[in-house]
């Protein structure tokens, strides 16, 4: 026959003498590209991937015994945990367990409790829970009871911390050991966030600042925490898990770093150690220097590009077969060298106002990007810039195997500052073809690609007419 247990009072958790807590973490967090993973909300999410090792200390008696870690991230990917308990002690098997649809306490089945109620109390073993009932073998009867409402609950082993939970089959000596602790999990990532302020001049200078978004959407919380952040893209073959909120712990604040972090290489990736120890709050984004601001040379650019770099099979001989006329706005670009290897992530670019205020001009995403290499970031449309295009001149000699076309660029700056527009065509008709004229030199030409740097006054238009030269045999017909 079940007993089931009614009392009115609010639940509240309590851990067993032999509670074990994390001890000074060292995490090795990956580089996440999910904008999840650093939006605002308090549910862990599924993507991310960071390496954990913790600390335990165990306490283990004589022989064949049953331990229990808890206080573990929803997530943690149960067939990579790893644990070390030293000489004199072995693992014999090991089980993960998740909260899964019963909440934090699910996480705790196999568990000794002890439960205290209105009238009494209860000892006995936590076997699951169902529809908030916690559903407990008793240790002095052996029946199973139905516990809807108590007092307080105490775990025998373990913290009693939301999240999974490791319960290990040991063997080994009576005492005090530190247990090395290692799993993977998701729900933590990081990113560069870099901001380039435009400097004032006649020339283009801007100061980059580069900083570490570091996110934990775990479900738990990390405190005094050492980092290693990777950049690069490992392949990891997991998919992410449904989750359930595990609940928090308190924490106390860890001193921020003082020093830039440590680069060096890890593998074929680049790893940055974090200086001193970091706090991770759960459903949190802490953000660390990078590298020291520096001042830069950089080239802003005006870009308004015609078609893509491709061939057809064939050459395409009739009038419509390719756009012939476009109008639209111009995309404005920033360039400039990198002088440190550049994590991917997102940049920034802002600019001061006549008022003094520091205002955002564009953004995008860049990715990662070796020292010295150079770095192209579109910031938009200006306002104050279009841009026309029309062919002039169409004709083909079929016999010749010759085909010529002419077009009319036509762009116009409504702005108050003269801007040197870069015209980027891609004659893609056939991929045999010759410049035929036109009205200013090219400032690029390639196979697939002809620039040309064409200055636009302010509060002005400028022309620029080209016409180019397809020629083919009858075995590319």
């Amino acid at each position: 026959m079940y007993r089931h247990f009614f009392s009115a009072a609010i639940v509240t958790l309590f851990a067993g003498a032999s509670a074990n807590a994390a001890e000074n973490p060292a995490l090795t967090i990956y580089r996440a590209d999910s904008d999840a993973l650093f939006e605002s909300g308090a549910s862990p999410v599924t993507e991310g991937y960071a390496v954990v090792h913790e600390s335990r200390t165990l306490k283990i008696g004589d022989g064949h015994q049953t331990l229990v870690i808890d206080g573990l991230p929803v997530a943690l990917d149960a067939e990579a945990v790893s644990i070390d308990l030293g000489a004199g002690s072995r693992v014999l098997a090991q089980r993960v367990l998740s909260t899964g649809d019963g909440g934090a306490l699910a996480a705790h089945r196999g568990e000794k409790i002890t439960i205290g109620l209105r009238a009494g109390g209860l000892q006995g073993t936590l076997l699951g829970v169902n529809d908030g009932a916690l559903i407990v073998r008793d240790d002095a009867s052996g029946q199973i009871v139905y516990v809807r409402e108590y007092d307080t609950l105490r775990f025998t082993q373990g913290s009693g911390l939301p999240g999974s939970t490791l319960q290990l089959v040991a063997d080994g000596k009576a005492g005090d050991v530190s247990a090395a602790l290692t799993y993977p999990t998701s729900g933590l990532g990081w990113r560069a966030a870099y901001s380039a302020r435009m400097l004032e001049g006649a020339t283009c200078r801007m100061r980059l600042d580069a900083l570490a978004s570091i996110a934990n959407r775990s479900g738990r919380d990390y405190g005094a925490s050492t980092l290693k952040l990777v950049a690069g893209s490992p392949n990891i073959a997991r998919q992410g898990v449904p989750r359930v909120f595990a609940g928090k712990a308190m924490m106390s604040a860890a001193p921020a770093p003082e020093a830039m972090p440590e680069q060096s290489s890890l593998g074929d990736y680049r790893s940055y150690a974090i200086d001193g120890t970091l706090d991770l709050p759960d459903a949190s984004v802490t953000q660390v220097p990078l590298y020291a601001s520096r001042d830069l040379d950089c080239q802003r650019l005006w870009i308004f590009e015609n078609g893509g770099a491709w061939f057809p099979p064939k050459p395409m001989i009739g009038p419509g077969d390719v756009p012939t006329g476009a109008s639209g706005p111009i995309q404005s670009q920033i360039r400039f060298q990198s002088t440190e290897n550049l994590p991917a992530g997102n940049l920034r670019v802002l600019t001061r106002d006549r008022d003094g205020h520091i205002e955002f001009l564009g953004e995008a995403r860049m990715a990662d990007t070796q020292k010295g290499r150079a770095v192209t970031v579109a910031l938009g449309n200006p306002f104050d810039l279009s841009a026309n295009r029309e062919r002039t001149a169409f004709s083909i000699d079929k016999a010749a195997h010759e085909m010529n076309e002419g077009f009319r660029v036509t762009l116009t700056n409504s702005g108050e500052t003269a801007r040197t527009i870069t015209v980027r065509e891609h004659p893609n008709r056939w991929r045999a073809w010759s410049l035929l004229s036109s009205s200013q030199k090219p400032s690029k030409q390639t196979p697939e690609t002809l620039e040309f740097e064409v200055a636009a006054p302010a509060n002005g238009k400028a022309t620029l007419d080209y016409a180019v030269k397809y020629a083919w045999t009858p075995k590319d017909e």
